[in-house]
């Protein structure tokens, strides 16, 4: 059960339907984490940073190895939301994501994000001397910020019990907990 409910477009203020409309029009829907989010427009705001940060690393990285990035924190963090919305991402571009065929530079964000998600005091040198190899200085910021972002998403959604929306049903992340249990 949710730890504070989402907002109503109904009830909403004028500013938050604003935010809700633009969601709409910019990605055909509106999430149950941002639906949360609304509660208080400057936290919305905040998270919806990692959007200019993914479009900076786009032309750099690409759509599939950010959703590597992604979904290596997410279900390293057992988060099932996000966990959930990159594997669809991954599954509906046809990878599994539980037997990803990566290049170097994929294998590299991916041990990256496992790393963020499990152990971020104990990045191994051969991560960082592979960004350091691939990537400018303003690149490797980027990079590490748009994590900490994916990070942050991933806490909120877990702390605040964000219902898993239905589009990501079929693509459920099993949890840790859940495996555990099996």
């Amino acid at each position: 059960m949710p730890f504070v409910p989402m907002t109503e477009y109904e009830t909403a203020s004028e500013e938050v339907r604003r935010e809700y409309d633009d969601q709409i029009r910019k990605h055909g829907r509106i999430t149950n984490m941002k639906r949360t989010l609304l509660q208080n427009v400057p936290s919305f705001k905040a998270y919806m940073e990692w959007y200019t940060l993914y479009d900076e690393l786009q032309p750099v990285l690409g759509d599939r190895a950010l959703s590597i990035l992604s979904y290596a924190i997410s279900s390293g963090n057992d988060c099932l939301i996000c966990g959930s919305f990159f594997k669809k991402i991954l599954e509906d571009g046809g990878d599994d994501p539980d037997d990803l065929k990566m290049d170097e530079t994929e294998a590299l964000l991916h041990t990256l994000g496992t790393c963020i998600s499990l152990d971020p005091h104990n990045v191994p040198d051969y991560v960082y001397d592979g960004l350091k190899a691939r990537f400018s200085d303003d690149v490797i910021v980027t990079i590490v910020a748009f994590a900490g972002l994916m990070y942050a998403t991933n806490l909120f959604n877990t702390v605040m019990k964000v219902d898993l929306d239905e589009v990501l049903y079929d693509h459920r992340l099993i949890t840790k907990e859940e495996k555990d249990r099996a």
